[in-house]
């Protein structure tokens, strides 16, 4: 069925891009590579990790976790980056979500626990937002956390995500249901 209008972002412009390395600020968004493996291994054993992404992971998981990110930015279905600093891989942030003709991508991120209380996922997603809109051209970024997350709460704001509102039994975690907080920054917003 024909769309009426033109998609926001044509389908192949993520793909026909190799992805990038961002600046955020001090830290470096870079690719996932193989030797990642161990510190994304060793992510999924951190309980805030786990309790908020609600997952833990295999070695053979995090090896397959990592092999997927270049086949997906190849299918434009998604992008993740280790975040870093001069010491290694403090954190993660990805575009979970990307559907391009809407202009439109769902960010994710977790941070280790020795990186915490650096405001590393603000840097991140403030960069990757930005990267999002003036490169990529999306119209669009949205994240949702669990309402009991204050410390999402607070990368979100940081970041310049406007709140939106509350999406009712959304999120599904081990001990139970979670309303989920919804926040989005669009294009045509002051950074």
């Amino acid at each position: 069925m024909p769309a009426l209008v033109p998609p926001v972002v044509t389908p192949g412009s993520l793909s026909r891009l190799p992805q990038p390395h961002l600046d955020a600020a001090g830290l470096t968004l870079r690719p996932w590579q193989p030797t990642d493996r161990p510190t994304v291994l060793a992510a999924y054993t951190d309980p805030a990790i786990r309790r908020w992404h609600s997952r833990t992971m295999t070695d053979d998981e995090a090896r397959a976790w990592i092999d997927t990110w270049p086949e997906r930015w190849r299918q434009e279905t998604g992008a993740g980056w280790a975040v870093t600093d001069p010491c290694g891989v403090v954190g993660q942030i990805s575009l979970r979500r990307l559907a391009l003709p809407d202009g439109l991508a769902e960010v994710s991120y977790w941070v280790l626990p020795t990186a915490r209380g650096r405001r590393v996922a603000p840097r991140a997603l403030s960069a990757l937002t930005t990267w999002s809109f003036t490169v990529l051209g999306l119209h669009r970024v949205e994240l949702s956390h669990s309402s009991a997350n204050l410390p999402s709460c607070r990368v979100a704001a940081r970041a310049g995500f406007t709140a939106e509102g509350t999406k009712r039994g959304e999120g599904r975690h081990a001990d139970g249901w979670h309303d989920m907080h919804l926040h989005a920054r669009l294009r045509t917003d002051r950074p």
